[in-house]
């Protein structure tokens, strides 16, 4: 019982959080996105959805202008190549004073520029084994049909 007031008298003493308009925040599409990509900003002001708000972060190296669209602020913004990969705040500041902030993950994942030296194969171009292979094939094919009409013609002809 002790306990329950206790916590009932923090609770009561513990200044409120900081609250925003109930409609204010800010989202960015895909919430982790690769280095050198674009993403996409949506926020909302609450009821000043009809005037710019910016958005700042490290993970775009500048401020970022978010214009009304559809009831709603939206603007793009791209990641630079050569950020580095970590968890980025991105906060909304609001022409009326609001805030909010989300947490944007940028990903460096070294990608190959191309695919691995495995050897070449039957369709590799540059050296012509596509088609050696195609006509020793055909000349394969065109031997068996020949040995398979002489070895018919020699049955019929000694069986009569």
């Amino acid at each position: 019982m002790l306990g329950l007031v206790g916590a009932f008298v923090l609770i009561m003493i513990a200044p409120a959080p900081a609250r925003a308009g109930e409609n204010t925040f800010v989202e960015v599409v895909p919430n982790s996105a690769q280095a050198g990509t674009r993403v996409r900003i949506r926020a909302s002001c609450d009821n000043a959805n009809n005037r710019q708000a910016t958005v700042r972060s490290d993970a775009f190296g500048g401020p970022v202008v978010l214009r009304p669209d559809n009831g709603f602020l939206t603007a793009q913004a791209t990641i630079p190549g050569n950020k580095q990969p970590g968890d980025f705040p991105v906060d909304l500041r609001c022409d009326n004073g609001n805030t909010a902030t989300t947490t944007l993950t940028v990903l460096n994942m070294e990608q190959p520029t191309k695919g691995p030296a495995t050897g070449g194969g039957g369709t590799a171009g540059g050296t012509g084994t596509g088609s050696v292979l195609l006509v020793g094939g055909l000349a394969a094919v065109a031997l068996a049909v020949g040995f398979g009409f002489l070895g018919n013609r020699r049955r019929t002809g000694t069986g009569s």
